[in-house]
């Protein structure tokens, strides 16, 4: 008994690395096609800056070559037949969720989507029904912030800060990560994001399950991103 325990022991943890590579996975490739979205759906790295620097941090998180080569070619394969677009919901306890999708087969993904908030005690609304709770605003993460840089970046067009982020206008993207960078600092990813006006403050069992929901709908291959408004 005590061996089957431990071939039992060796099976669990052996599929919690997997399911945490795999996870890892789907967020790369989600930021590999959110970055081909940012350059105009260019699947050159050379070209597409935004792309490399997906491309490059998905290669440092062990993603196969033969992974990111599939992605881009299927994208590629697709794209004169997706659809944009976006959908709206909530989770269990009213937390707003918004998601950016693309699809080629409209109906099918939101049956899809549907289930998904469905299974998760949630509900998909309308467009226009969650939208007014969130900011379209441009988020520009980087590797350090001090108080002084703070100062001079407002200068530019940063709005607010956060845990090594900076805030501003979508507008403003590339001149507040232009002077980022010109200040030495790293530039993880900008981007545009749907910032909450008020995040709704949950408990550990709420934001489980709001975790649940959100993790579940990234799954999905048409699926790009998914914003939450709760914290």
């Amino acid at each position: 008994m005590s061996g089957h325990s431990k071939w039992s022991n060796i099976k669990d943890r052996k599929a919690a690395v997997d399911k945490k590579r795999s996870s890892a996975f789907t967020k790369c490739a989600k930021d590999i096609l959110v970055a081909v979205r940012q350059g105009g759906g260019d699947v050159r790295v050379e070209v597409n800056v935004a792309l490399r620097t997906a491309v490059d941090k998905a290669r440092a998180m062990n993603m196969p070559k033969d992974n990111i080569s599939r992605l881009l070619e299927r994208f590629e394969a697709r794209k004169d037949s997706l659809v944009s677009l976006t959908m709206e919901g909530y989770a269990r306890g009213g937390v707003p969720i918004f998601l950016e999708v693309e699809t080629d087969n409209k109906n099918r993904t939101l049956a899809e989507i549907k289930t998904i908030f469905k299974k998760n005690g949630g509900n998909l609304g309308e467009n226009g029904s969650v939208a007014f709770l969130f900011d379209r605003v441009g988020e520009i993460e980087v590797d350090k912030l001090s108080e002084e840089v703070e100062l001079k970046l407002i200068d530019q067009g940063a709005i607010d800060f956060g845990d090594q982020v900076i805030v501003c206008k979508v507008e403003d993207i590339k001149t507040v990560e232009g002077k980022a960078m010109a200040l030495g600092l790293e530039v993880e990813r900008a981007e545009m994001v749907m910032r909450p006006k008020i995040p709704q403050k949950l408990t550990e069992t709420e934001r489980s399950k709001v975790e649940s929901l959100v993790s579940s709908l990234e799954e999905n291959e048409d699926v790009i991103r998914v914003f939450s408004g709760g914290v």
